[in-house]
């Protein structure tokens, strides 16, 4: 019914939509007891903590008399809000129209608000008819709402028809924020070019573009890396007399840490400061971000404290920022070091800081210390996350604690997130591992039936861990079943297929799965040529060698280190090879 209600309003929403369906009670006349109303007693909505607080406050507020005023309703519902109590807002709603209390455009917005929080854009369709109902207007905070309710569900064609349909057929006039509202929606999923083509249409009509709109543009070009046209946008601004803000400079110091143009990001600085404009610890935090990214962590930490210099106290992102810097760079005292000063300066961690450690732990295979931050995170409050679990999982089975890890998962899917698609390739990559084929495959079966939870990447761990495990007529019936079903297989399918004829000496059938990939449009690369060319060495099938390694460097692709070993040791015994391949000839001189 919602959705419906939704098609009729994109058809006729300047029209009168039918309310046959919908009973709303008379509503209470407030205008008429305004008069009364002396030493009304001034409601305190700062003071609510909880849901139970602004129930029960809502219950006091409707036995008054006389009743609050539509705005201190108003007020409750925004609280409530705030605090994402969004079906309790519904419920109460309900309730006023029920006692036939007073509503208006602000308290209909948020019900229209809530729904769409709550990712029920459709049903937020549905309150547009107690509008007509109650003789209240439409305004661009409702569609606004409606169209940020329908690109939060990802439903972007819906959202721009929306809008254009309000543009074109003059239902209301958009101001910056539903343009900001439309742009920030098809940048966050890189539309730039739809999006810097909004802000010229803005610049064309009546609603001129102001700092938020240029801020949405200039901060999906630097996130799209494309710094110099952000810069000139930047330049444009300061033409029209539109000041840019501390977001406008995060967002392009942000795009040039990324490209590493520090001296680009200096003169930002220096523009930001003789603009009278500190940086603020997100502004610091971008910087530090950036560095560690480029292994410069030591340089990162100076930035902190020059912020605490400055006044900028560092906050839980920042510190997070630097010990991830430290574990990329497998220095996990020093990250450690970051950790515990965290918690001496009294601020929190949260799930990613013990997630930075623990990844960090888990790379150099201190599982024991992993696990140790594992079970402190229940105690300080915290909840694993599927991030948690997945890194977990993945260290213990690199250091062979197979049982451990079934049993995490185990409590994983009794009381954890659930496990999406990360874990269970770790599952099957671990159980293959260690040569548990059964449990792997029985894992695979289930998944198999659950077609969400499992893509390209799941077959191609099968097939490797198949091959791996001796069962190659198992892992070539898995292949052979995905070319029927026309699944698009990646060279890394095919590579493993192939890795498996080879090991077992199949190079016929090796050959024939090359000369496959090529007909599907798959082209072969690097990986592929090499173990081909491994295969014929192993073999001492010394003139297809050949065959394969002139067709190899023929396509630009070199050989790896093991090719290069055994490449050496059949010339070791047999020298006439050189002879048989000029172009190995002159790598060799190399």
């Amino acid at each position: 019914m919602a959705m419906e209600m939704r098609r009729i309003f994109l058809r006729k929403c300047n029209g009168i939509l039918s309310i046959s369906s919908f009973h709303i009670s008379h509503s209470y006349s407030y205008s008429s007891r305004r008069s009364k109303v002396k030493g009304r007693v001034v409601l305190n909505f700062e003071k609510l903590k909880c849901l139970d607080d602004a129930v029960t406050l809502f219950h006091q507020m409707v036995r008054m008399k006389p009743l609050p005023s539509v705005v201190d309703f108003s007020k409750l519902f925004k609280n409530m809000i705030s605090m994402k109590h969004y079906s309790a807002v519904l419920s109460l709603f309900r309730e006023m129209q029920k006692l036939g209390i007073q509503i208006d455009g602000v308290i209909l917005t948020s019900v229209i608000n809530s729904y769409c929080m709550m990712h029920c854009a459709d049903c937020g369709f549905l309150v547009l008819p107690i509008y007509l109902k109650n003789g209240v207007s439409f305004d661009v905070v409702t569609f606004t709402t409606l169209i940020r309710g329908l690109f939060a569900e990802n439903k972007v064609k819906d959202a721009v028809e929306l809008f254009k349909k309000l543009v074109r057929e003059k239902i209301c006039e958009p101001n910056e924020v539903m343009y900001a509202t439309v742009m920030n929606g098809l940048s966050k999923r890189g539309h730039t070019q739809k999006t810097l083509s909004l802000l010229r249409l803005m610049e064309q009509g009546n609603t001129k573009p102001k700092i938020i709109n240029y801020n949405i543009v200039i901060d999906a070009l630097c996130k799209d890396g494309n710094s110099v046209t952000a810069i000139n946008f930047l330049n444009e601004m300061k033409q029209k007399g539109i000041h840019p803000d501390i977001l406008t400079y995060n967002s392009l110091i942000d795009g040039l840490c990324k490209l590493g143009q520090w001296g680009k990001v200096k003169t930002l600085f220096s523009e930001m400061v003789n603009l009278n404009m500190y940086p603020d610890v997100c502004t610091f935090n971008i910087l530090t971000d950036g560095l560690c990214k480029e292994g410069k962590v030591e340089d990162a930490e100076e930035v902190m404290k020059h912020m605490v210099e400055k006044g900028v106290e560092p906050n839980v992102i920042t510190y997070n920022v630097i010990m991830d810097g430290y574990c990329l760079c497998g220095q996990l005292d020093r990250a450690r070091r970051i950790f515990d000063i965290l918690i001496d300066k009294g601020i929190e961690p949260n799930i990613f800081s013990y997630n930075i450690l623990i990844n960090g732990y888990c790379k150099k295979k201190k599982i024991a210390k992993a696990m140790q931050l594992f079970c402190e995170i229940s105690q300080k409050g915290l909840k694993p996350n599927i991030v948690t679990y997945n890194t977990i999982l993945q260290g213990l089975f690199e250091v062979g604690r197979i049982g451990v890890a079934k049993q995490l998962f185990v409590e994983m899917v009794s009381t954890g997130p659930v496990p999406n698609l990360s874990t269970h390739n770790t599952l099957l990559d671990g159980y293959f591992k260690y040569g548990l084929v059964e449990e792997a495959m029985s894992l695979f079966n289930k998944l198999e039936r659950k077609t969400e939870n499992i893509d390209i990447g799941s077959y191609n761990i099968i097939i490797n861990g198949l091959c791996k495990n001796g069962k190659l007529d198992k892992a070539y019936a898995i292949f052979e079943k995905l070319c029927s079903m026309g699944l698009l297989l990646n060279v890394r399918t095919y590579n493993t297929m192939i890795t498996g004829f080879c090991l077992q000496g199949l190079l016929d059938e090796a050959k024939d799965m090359l000369r496959k990939m090529e007909g599907n449009n798959c082209l072969p690369d690097n990986v592929t040529y090499n173990v081909i060319v491994q295969g014929y060495l192993r073999c001492s099938k010394i003139n297809e060698m050949v065959t394969f390694l002139k067709e190899m460097t023929g396509r630009g692709f070199s050989f790896g280190a093991t090719t290069a070993e055994l490449l050496v040791e059949a010339i070791s015994e047999n020298p006439s090879i050189v002879d048989m391949l000029p172009e190995l000839h002159a790598e060799i001189k190399k």
